[in-house]
C-alpha cells in the first residue's frame, strides 16, 4: 500500500468512525450488551430451582440457573459439550449481536447511496472494506468489555460467587483476548455478505446467523475460561487470516457487482 493509498484509508477511518459513533445504533446496542447480562444472571437467579411439572405426564422440570459469575463467559476446557442454559447464554451471544450490527452499518451505506458517491470521488474498495473492518471491529470490542463488566454487576446483584475453580485471572484475561480476536471472524463473515446482499438487509442478517451457528459450538473449545497464550495466539492467526481472506473475497464482489 503506497502513502496515498494510505491516506485514503486513514481519512476513510476518520469518516467511518466519526459515522458510526454519532448514530443512535452503535449506542443502542452497546446499551443491549451491558443489560443481556445483568437480566439473565439476575432473572435465572431469581427463577432458578424452581420447577414446572407437566400435567399430561407428570414429569417436573427443574428450572436451570447460574451456579458462579464466571460461567457468563463460558466454561473450562475439561467441562465437556453441553446444551445447557449456561453453555447458551453466555458472552458468546456477542458474536451474533456484533455480526447484525456490522451488516446494518454497511447496508445503510448503500441504502443511502454513501457507497456510489465514495467509490466514484475518492475511495476503493479494499480501502472501503479495511476500514470497516476495522472501525466494526473497534465497536465490537467495546461490546464485548461492556458484556463482560455488565456479567459482573449482574452477579454481584445476584448474589453469586466470584470463586475460581481450575481457572485464574491469567487465564481470563487469555479467555477474553481470544474472544476479541475471533470477532474478527464473525465481523469479516458478516461484512461480506452484506456486500453481497447490499440493500438487502434481512438477506445479510439471516444468512450471517445462519452461519454464525455453524461455528457457535467452535468457540467454547477455542476459548475455554483457562485459556492460556496458546488459544490466543490461535485465535488472533485465525482471525487475521480470515479478514485479510474475506477482504479480498468483498472487494472482489465490489468489483463485480453493481453498487445499489
Amino acid at each position: 500500500m503506497n502513502k496515498a493509498n494510505l491516506n485514503n484509508l486513514k481519512s476513510m477511518l476518520k469518516v467511518d468512525s466519526r459515522r458510526m459513533f454519532k448514530t443512535p445504533l452503535v449506542y443502542i446496542m452497546f446499551g443491549i450488551c451491558f443489560m443481556i447480562p445483568v437480566l439473565i444472571l439476575v432473572m435465572t437467579s431469581f427463577m432458578g430451582n424452581t420447577s414446572v411439572v407437566d400435567p399430561s405426564t407428570g414429569e417436573e422440570t427443574v428450572m436451570e440457573t447460574f451456579t458462579n459469575v464466571w460461567q457468563i463467559l463460558g466454561a473450562t476446557s475439561n467441562a465437556g459439550m453441553s446444551m445447557d442454559l449456561t453453555s447458551m447464554c453466555n458472552i458468546n451471544l456477542i458474536y451474533f449481536i456484533v455480526a447484525i450490527f456490522a451488516c446494518i452499518f454497511v447496508s445503510e451505506d448503500f441504502r443511502s447511496g454513501y457507497v456510489k458517491n465514495l467509490f466514484t470521488i475518492r475511495a476503493k474498495r479494499m480501502e472501503y472494506v479495511i476500514s470497516k473492518t476495522i472501525t466494526c471491529f473497534i465497536a465490537s470490542i467495546v461490546m464485548l468489555l461492556l458484556f463482560f463488566i455488565g456479567g459482573m454487576v449482574g452477579g454481584a446483584i445476584a448474589g453469586l460467587p466470584f470463586s475460581m475453580d481450575g481457572f485464574n485471572v491469567g487465564t481470563i484475561i487469555c479467555c477474553l483476548l481470544s474472544k476479541m480476536f475471533i470477532l474478527l471472524i464473525f465481523i469479516s463473515i458478516a461484512l461480506t455478505l452484506a456486500c453481497v446482499a447490499k440493500t438487502k438487509l434481512w438477506l445479510s442478517i439471516i444468512c450471517v446467523l445462519g452461519g454464525g451457528m455453524l461455528l457457535f459450538m467452535m468457540i467454547p473449545m477455542m476459548t475455554p475460561l483457562d485459556a492460556g497464550i496458546l488459544n490466543v495466539i490461535m485465535c488472533f492467526v485465525g482471525g487475521i487470516l480470515f479478514s485479510i481472506g474475506l477482504a479480498f473475497v468483498s472487494k472482489f464482489i465490489l468489483n463485480k457487482t453493481s453498487l445499489v
